[in-house]
């Protein structure tokens, strides 16, 4: 979990490429896999945007809350791509790398939120 600031800058990057990917996959038709299509699409590339701002904040307290809200994203991600698997949208098994990846990403998150606050 020690990563460089340069390392999670990428990662998620990668993350956020990974999203709009597999929104891009979604049934076009579908108006459900469209709405939550769009929700994950918002806040799963802006955990990157939000971290990219925290690596760049002017104090200790700006970082916090930009760490606050990457966080709030990634969270937020896990819960639109949960209703994307259980409204059987997407099959878990295609969405079973995507949701590891943002389940390691919010510890990721939490961990160094809980060092920055310590």
């Amino acid at each position: 979990m020690d990563q460089k600031p340069e390392d999670l800058k990428i990662r998620t990057k990668r993350f956020a490429l990974r999203v709009i990917r597999m929104y891009a996959a979604l049934p076009k038709t579908d108006t459900v896999a469209q709405v939550l299509g769009k929700q994950v699409l918002r806040s799963g590339t802006s955990v990157g945007a939000n971290y990219r701002e925290a690596s760049r904040g002017r104090s200790k307290a700006e970082f916090i809350s930009k760490i606050g809200d990457s966080l709030k994203e990634i969270e937020e991600t896990a819960y639109w791509l949960e209703l994307l698997v259980e409204s059987d949208i997407v099959p878990p098994a295609k969405m079973a790398d995507l949701l590891d990846e943002t389940n390691q990403l919010t510890a990721i998150l939490t961990t160094i939120d809980k060092k920055a606050k310590g």
